[in-house]
């Protein structure tokens, strides 16, 4: 019997996916973490309505969920002081950009990203045939100017900018991106991701014209609304671009329950506003072991912290192998400079003392294995 026949595209990709999971990882160990502080979850957990209001629909899980998502999009649109023609539901800003790029890119188009931003971004690119340019950041935050240059000389249908950025924590002020917009090259479209926005000083978002087809956002419930395993994201945009996703979106990719739990957490502003000040204590204690033991926290607009550990990427590398060794789970960036750094989530007290007591010797193993 033959094997299937696999497309040329397919053929040449690697089957991998763009982060080996936590689980993964227990497994490999054989045992479980003792504090998952990897994976920039909202460990606080999402509001208490959202959580009655998923357990409430699980009586109604025969039903397919709406394919319109028309009560989170009505309300969303309320939210956001829009048109729901401006918003598109979907499994996750994951989902949301491998739709995207379906849309978008065929074998051979160019697009444009920073070296080391989100990895999952890069693998749809991947998936449908792109050619990813890089450029570098600049003093650890992501650089319009450049990406928005590099676009222009390769001709990019899309790049992709995070503000605030994952994996730095950095952030840009939101005017200052439409600004730069103005150096966007004609027929480039920009991917901003702004799934840490909730967690941002205020002006991070981006004031763009809702209506302004040069520029789709993008948004989650995966992170200050706590509900990172139901996959519910949204991007907002202009509505001949947001209707163009009913082309090839799954329609009935959204389960009812999620549905049901991003529409309360939603009108939870109070769980929201309680989680907002719980991420900025951990910051705040994050940063301060990060002084404790003579490293450097770079400032953050999200829900963790890149603590650059003063050395190379080698040496991050052996701080954090032996972080897990100790049962905690945390991750670093992939690229350099970026990678002398590790990044820590947000979480409780109890999870961050956990973090203090193992990174002396985390260090003192690093020191040892690297000579540093």
């Amino acid at each position: 019997m033959s094997d299937p026949r696999y497309t040329p595209l397919a053929q040449s990709l690697p089957a991998t996916v763009p982060f080996v999971g936590p689980e993964t990882q227990e497994r490999q160990r054989g045992a479980p973490f003792d504090a998952r502080l990897g994976a920039n979850e909202n460990i606080f957990g999402p509001s208490p309505r959202a959580i009655a209001a998923m357990q409430d629909a699980t009586a109604d899980l025969w039903m397919y969920g709406d394919p319109e998502n028309y009560d989170l999009r009505q309300a969303l649109a309320l939210h956001h002081r829009i048109q729901p023609e401006n918003i598109v539901v979907g499994e996750g800003i994951d989902g949301l950009l491998g739709y995207l790029v379906r849309l978008l890119i065929n074998p051979g188009d160019c697009v444009v990203t920073s070296l080391g931003a989100y990895p999952t971004f890069n693998y749809h690119v991947a998936g449908f045939g792109g050619v990813l340019h890089t450029v570098p950041y600049v003093d650890d935050h992501e650089d319009p100017a450049s990406l928005f240059a590099k676009a222009a000389e390769v001709d990019a249908k899309l790049v992709y900018l995070a503000n605030p950025d994952n994996p730095m924590a950095s952030w840009h002020r939101g005017a200052d991106i439409v600004t730069a917009m103005d150096a966007l090259p004609e027929g480039c479209l920009l991917v901003l991701d702004e799934a840490y926005v909730e967690c941002a000083p205020n002006g991070t978002a981006a004031p763009v014209d809702i209506n302004d087809p040069r520029v789709i956002r993008m948004r989650t419930f995966s992170k200050a609304y706590g509900l990172a395993g139901a996959r519910v994201g949204y991007a907002l945009g202009a509505p001949g671009l947001i209707s163009a996703f009913n082309k090839v979106r799954n329609h009935f990719g959204m389960n009812r329950s999620a549905q049901a739990g991003a529409l309360a957490a939603l009108a939870d502003s109070d769980w929201l506003t309680h989680v907002q000040s719980e991420i900025t204590n951990a910051r705040d204690r994050l940063s301060q072991i990060a002084h404790d033991n003579g490293l450097t926290p770079l400032p953050s607009a999200t829900n963790f912290v890149a603590i650059d550990c003063g050395h190379d990427g080698a040496f991050a590398k052996a701080t954090l192998d032996a972080l897990i060794e100790a049962g905690l789970f945390v991750r670093m960036p992939f690229a350099e400079p970026q990678n002398r750094c590790i990044r820590v989530s947000c979480g409780p007290a109890s999870d961050l003392n956990q973090f203090a007591a193992a990174l002396p010797n985390a260090l003192a193993a690093a020191r040892a294995a690297t000579g540093r």
